[in-house]
């Protein structure tokens, strides 16, 4: 027995089929036209930030956080064919947010570049960040499974970002002072505590003139044998006193001229403490070593004095060395 066919529900399953089919189709090119779009080159470029939910490397959970004054000290790796390694001055991480973009400086030259944060890792190991080849390159590391770096979150300007997005490079930052960079090669573990290592103090050189060095200690007089009763002299006798004559008068003396300063000590001399690129660091370091500030551009500077040169000077750098800052020097004024 035939059911009756009802054809109003055929006509409409089959208009619904070939509307999923169609949306199906639709979807897949959009996809396809998404993947074969180009990167957006202009600030849209950079949005939107993304964070993303937490994962596991090696067993170690990372939770993406988007942290405005991350500043950390690690090792760069160089970036995988699993990340995508692009001809760009890019870079991978795992917490911060994507897109951002990130001061990275080497802890053996103390070079800084400015590097473009797109994706997440390294996938794998205890590496800070992964870079690019390119940017590898240009923060002239040295050929090798890691580096010591420095990785610090900034926010620059929108020309440098265009740069980035095209795939060019930024002239590199200004050199980590040679202080500031043992302070963070320390905090990586890769020289001793300040306080472990010998202080010596060297004649600082101001000018091209060096510091006057200590007179050698005076040889003592030779030793005179004891005189006897026998080979004594005897006493002279005494002579009669002549009439006091009378003394002309005493001609007035004429000034000697001062007597000239020595070339090294002209001028004053302070102790440059180090050179900070925030200015809480560099008031922490004024505090600890009792120095004052002087900004430079976009540094800060820390130093003591002013000193006379010579052993004032040489105990005022006796004292920041002390403190801990073992790149101080004599600076002139």
């Amino acid at each position: 027995m035939k059911l009756p066919v009802n054809r109003n529900n055929a006509v409409l399953a089959l208009a619904l089929v070939l509307a999923l089919g169609a949306s199906s189709a639709t979807d897949v090119a959009a996809r396809e036209r998404k993947a074969a779009a180009p990167d957006v080159m202009g600030p849209a470029g950079d949005y939107p930030v993304t964070l993303g939910d937490a994962f596991v490397v090696d067993g170690v959970t990372y939770t993406p956080a988007d942290t405005l004054n991350y500043d950390a000290v690690g090792k760069a790796v160089p970036m995988g064919a699993d990340e995508g390694a692009a001809p760009r001055i890019n870079g991978a991480h795992r917490t911060l947010p994507v897109p951002s973009y990130v001061e990275v400086t080497s802890l053996a030259s103390g070079r800084t570049i400015l590097v473009r944060i797109d994706r997440r890792g390294p996938m794998s190991g205890d590496g800070l960040v992964s870079l690019s080849p390119l940017a590898w390159a240009q923060l002239g590391l040295p050929g090798g499974a890691s580096a010591p770096v420095r990785v610090r979150r900034v926010n620059p300007p929108e020309p440098e970002r265009a740069l980035l997005r095209a795939g060019q490079a930024v002239p590199p930052r200004m050199d980590t002072p040679a202080g500031l960079l043992a302070a963070l090669r320390r905090k990586l573990g890769l020289e001793p505590p300040v306080a472990d290592l010998p202080v010596t103090i060297r004649p600082a050189q101001v000018d091209g003139a060096t510091t006057p060095k200590p007179a050698p200690p005076a040889k003592p007089a030779p030793k005179t044998p004891p005189v006897s009763e026998k080979s004594a002299p005897k006493p002279l006798p005494k002579l009669a006193p002549k009439p006091e004559a009378v003394a002309p008068a005493p001609k007035p003396a004429i000034p000697a001229a001062p007597p000239k300063r020595p070339a090294a000590a002209a001028g004053r001399y302070y102790v440059q403490i180090g050179a900070f690129s925030q200015r809480s660091n560099a008031e922490a370091a004024a505090r600890k070593a009792g120095g004052s500030l002087v900004q430079a551009g976009s540094l800060w500077r820390v130093r003591s004095g002013p000193f006379s040169a010579g052993d004032e000077a040489e105990r005022g750098l006796a004292k920041a060395r002390a403190a801990g800052y073992a790149g101080a020097r004599i600076v002139r004024d």
